[in-house]
C-alpha cells in the first residue's frame, strides 16, 4: 500500500499509463463543504499541455468522485477519486523496454522488484502526482477553513532567480503565479526563465529550478518529536515527490555560514503572542510550529527524459548502449510541480491539525 500520514490518510494508485490513477483519503471530517470544482480547480493548476514550457500530452485530468461525498459535504468516511488516462502513447517505450534511461528509476526498480511497468515509468512517473493533487485539494479545503493557506511559486529556473519579496507579500501573488507559464512571482525574470526552458528544448535538453513555498496561519504547536517532527514530516513528503533532490527550511544551507547571533530568532510579542522577530528558523523549532510562516525551498533536477544521445546498457544483452529518448516530456518540471509541492505540504499540515487537536475530527 502506498499511504500517506496518519490521520489524515491519503493512498494513491495507478500507473503513468494505465487506465488511470487515483486517491484515497481516509480521516477527512465529516461536514466539510467539498465540491467536484474543488478539485478540479487544483488539477487544472497541474493539468499538462496548458502552454509552451510543458509536455504536449494533452490530458483531461477530470476527476470523478466516487465516494465519501453527499449533497456538497464530507461524509467522514474514504473519499475515493479517479483519474482517467485519456492521451497515452507507448509506442516510444517498446524500444526501451530492456535499456534503462538515466536519470530515471528504470534500474533500480527493476532490480527490486523484477517485473515492472516499462511504459513511461510506471508508478515511479510524475503522472503518479496527480493523485496527490487531487488529495492535496481536499488538505487544502479542510486547512482553509481554519485559516491555514500555502502558497508555492518557481523561486529559480536555470540559474534565473526572481527578486526578492517579503514573506508576506506572497499572499497577494497568487493570481500573478498562477497566471505566469513558469508560475512565478516575478513576470520580467518568469520571461527570461520561459526562454532558457524553450532554448533547452530545441537543444534537446532540460533545466531544473527550486520552487519556494510559505505557508500561512499554522498555529503553534503542530509537530510530533522526536521521530514525527513537523519538519521532518515535510521533509519526507516533499521528498518524496519524483524529480526533487534537495530540500531547505527557513534560511536552510546559509545557516551554515552564520554565527549564532546572527541565526537565532529574538522572541518578541505580537498581537498578545510570542512570535520572533525573524524567522531564519523557516517557523519551526524543536520539530514544533512556532507560529511564524513555514518557510521551505525544494530543488527540482532537469528533466531526466532528454532527446540527446545518452549512455546506457541493454539488460537483454548485457552490453553497452546508447539511447535518444523521444516521447512527450516537460523540458522543464517546476512550474507543473508547484502545485504538487503544495498538496505535500497541505497533506501534512492537514494530519498534524488532526493530530494536535487544532482542528477537531468532527466539524
Amino acid at each position: 500500500m502506498n499511504t500517506f500520514g496518519r490521520i489524515f490518510r491519503v493512498t494513491t494508485y495507478g500507473e503513468s499509463h494505465g487506465p488511470g490513477l487515483g486517491s484515497i483519503v481516509d480521516g477527512c471530517p465529516s461536514g466539510l463543504e467539498l465540491t467536484r470544482e474543488d478539485i478540479q480547480s487544483e488539477l487544472n493548476r497541474r493539468r499538462p499541455g496548458k502552454t509552451c514550457v510543458e509536455t504536449e500530452r494533452k490530458e483531461l485530468d477530470r476527476v470523478e468522485i466516487l465516494s465519501g461525498i453527499f449533497e456538497g459535504r464530507t461524509l467522514g468516511t474514504p473519499i475515493s477519486m479517479l483519474i482517467r488516462n485519456v492521451d497515452v502513447d507507448s509506442s516510444k517505450y517498446e524500444a526501451l523496454r530492456d535499456i534503462p534511461r538515466p536519470g530515471h528509476g528504470d534500474l533500480t526498480w527493476r532490480e527490486k522488484f523484477h517485473w515492472v511497468d516499462w511504459r513511461g515509468g510506471g508508478r515511479a512517473s510524475g503522472r503518479e502526482t496527480v493523485a496527490r493533487v487531487a488529495a492535496g485539494a481536499v488538505a487544502k479545503k479542510l486547512l482553509r477553513r481554519f485559516g491555514i493557506e500555502v502558497i508555492a511559486y518557481s523561486k529559480e529556473i536555470a540559474g534565473i532567480k526572481t527578486a526578492e519579496v517579503e514573506i508576506e507579500e506572497v499572499k497577494g501573488f497568487r493570481k500573478i503565479i498562477d497566471s505566469s507559464p513558469v508560475r512565478t512571482i516575478d513576470p520580467r525574470r518568469g520571461r527570461e526563465m520561459e526562454k532558457a526552458i524553450l532554448a533547452a528544448r530545441n537543444e534537446k535538453d532540460s533545466v531544473g529550478g527550486v520552487i519556494e513555498a510559505i505557508a500561512f496561519g499554522v498555529p503553534p504547536g503542530l509537530g510530533e518529536p522526536v521521530f514525527d517532527k513537523l519538519d521532518a514530516d515535510l521533509a519526507k513528503a516533499l521528498m518524496s515527490i519524483p524529480a526533487v533532490k534537495g530540500i531547505e527550511i527557513g534560511r536552510g544551507f546559509e545557516l551554515a555560514k552564520m554565527k549564532g547571533s546572527e541565526a537565532n530568532d529574538p522572541f518578541v510579542i505580537r498581537n498578545e503572542g510570542i512570535r520572533t522577530r525573524t524567522n531564519n528558523c523557516g517557523g519551526i523549532l524543536g520539530g514544533i510550529s512556532n507560529g511564524m510562516p513555514i518557510i521551505l525551498r525544494v530543488v527540482i533536477k532537469p528533466t531526466s527524459s532528454i532527446g540527446r544521445k545518452q549512455g546506457s546498457v541493454d539488460l537483454k544483452r548485457m552490453e553497452e548502449t546508447s539511447i535518444e529518448i523521444e516521447g512527450r516530456h516537460d523540458p522543464c518540471i517546476v512550474p507543473r510541480a508547484v502545485p504538487v509541492v503544495e498538496a505535500m505540504i497541505s497533506l501534512v499540515l492537514a494530519d498534524h491539525s488532526l493530530i494536535s487537536g487544532f482542528i477537531p475530527r468532527k466539524l
